[in-house]
Order: C-alpha cells, then sequence, then structure tokens
C-alpha cells in the first residue's frame, strides 16, 4: 500500500561536476531535456544542484544590459538570495545551490511531496545513506501516483486494507472507484471501524477522494474515554 520513492524516481540522471563549465551545463540541461541537474564529485555524492533558474542569473543581472554598478531592487535580492554571486559564475561550483535537498530511495512518496513543498524545489535528488546518488524524484513523477487505474485502486483497498489491515470482518462493505474517487458502502460492525476505513483508503496512492457511505450496527464513539 504504501508507495515508495523508489517506485517513482528515474535513475538514469544527467550529472555535472563542479568543475563543469557554463556552457556545458546548458547543453547538459537542453540534450538531456530536463530542468536541473545534480553536481557530484568523484564517488557520486551529491554536492549541490545547478537549474534552468541558475543559469539564467547571468542574463538577469548581466551589466551589459544595465548601467554600471546596477543593483536589482530589493524584492529581487530577498527573493533570490546569491543572485549576483550565481550570476558570475561560470562553473558548476560556483552556480550551483548547495547543500541539495535529498531523499532515500525508501522514504514514502508523500514525504518526498512535503519536502518539496518545505523547500520550494521541484525536485530532488534521491541518495542511499551514504549521499550517494541513486537517481531523482521529480512533481512530474509524484503526479504520476495519480494515474493509477481505478480497478487497482479500488482491488488495492479491498484486499490491503479491508481483507487485511483492518482484522475486523468487512464482509458487508462494497468498494468501487471512479476517476480516483473511491466509494465504501455497504456496513461495517462498528462506527469507529467504519472511520478508520475510510483514513485508511484516503492514503492509497492514487485515490483523489473518499465517498463515505457505511452504515454500522453499534455507535461505539460514545465509548471513547470511559
Amino acid at each position: 500500500m504504501r508507495m515508495t520513492v523508489a517506485d517513482v524516481m528515474t535513475t538514469e540522471v544527467v550529472t555535472v561536476t563542479a568543475a563543469t563549465p557554463f556552457r556545458d551545463i546548458a547543453e547538459a540541461l537542453v540534450t538531456g531535456g530536463v530542468s536541473a541537474v545534480p553536481v557530484i564529485d568523484e564517488d557520486h555524492h551529491v554536492l549541490g544542484v545547478v537549474s534552468e533558474a541558475d543559469l539564467l542569473r547571468k542574463e538577469e543581472f548581466r551589466e551589459q544590459f544595465c548601467r554600471e554598478g546596477y543593483r536589482p531592487p530589493m524584492r529581487a535580492r530577498l527573493r533570490h538570495p546569491g543572485a549576483l554571486r550565481k550570476a558570475g559564475g561560470d562553473t558548476a561550483a560556483e552556480l550551483m545551490t548547495s547543500p541539495a535537498v535529498t531523499i532515500t530511495a525508501g522514504a514514502a512518496a508523500v514525504e518526498a511531496a512535503r519536502l518539496m513543498d518545505a523547500h520550494d524545489v521541484r525536485r530532488l535528488a534521491v541518495v542511499d545513506y551514504n549521499g550517494r546518488l541513486e537517481g531523482i524524484v521529480s512533481r512530474r513523477d509524484l503526479v504520476k501516483l495519480f494515474l493509477r487505474g481505478d480497478a487497482e485502486i479500488a482491488a488495492e483497498v479491498r484486499d490491503d486494507i479491508l481483507d487485511r489491515a483492518l482484522w475486523v470482518n468487512t464482509d458487508g462493505v462494497r468498494v468501487t472507484a471512479e476517476h480516483g474517487v473511491v466509494t465504501l458502502s455497504g456496513w461495517m460492525e462498528r462506527r469507529t471501524e467504519a472511520a478508520i476505513a475510510v483514513r485508511m483508503t484516503g492514503r492509497v496512492n492514487g485515490v483523489v477522494g473518499v465517498v463515505d457511505e457505511l452504515a454500522w450496527k453499534q455507535d461505539d464513539s460514545t465509548w471513547q474515554g470511559r
């Protein structure tokens, strides 16, 4: 039931070294059809990441288009700390954002999504426990989780949650899925068990939403705390 980064990440990664010059980085991005590349050392440890945005700083703050001594507005400097330094960079070491935001292959896919949101990045370098590069996971990779077929989602809810995880009688529960929205209908013995079933269904990869149409025989919610 738990989809990991390893299930969705890309393992064929375009990389550069700290000494890679500006033009070669640009060529790697264009040729590889990617928006960023990890910077690695000779042992494949991740040192940082260079993105298209990092390269574009050179154009954004190029003095030949501005008066001598030009300084970008305060809001631009605050929004892109280190932008002027990167604008003058000629190698990956001078252009990269470091340290890179990384994650391990065994981490949950939802953890990758939260990490991207927390750091406002579009991709994460996937590393082993020694910091060596194993792949890249991007927002696009995570979006693919929502493209799972309805039949596959419904089968996982039935098999992994209702029949295995709950350890209660779920013979009266029906599971249907349409466009990623799962409907649970029928009955369960207790109200709290039905609530758990709904909550766990919402955690299945690919589930967009859960419609709760479950009835129950005993309202045990009032027993809590007694």
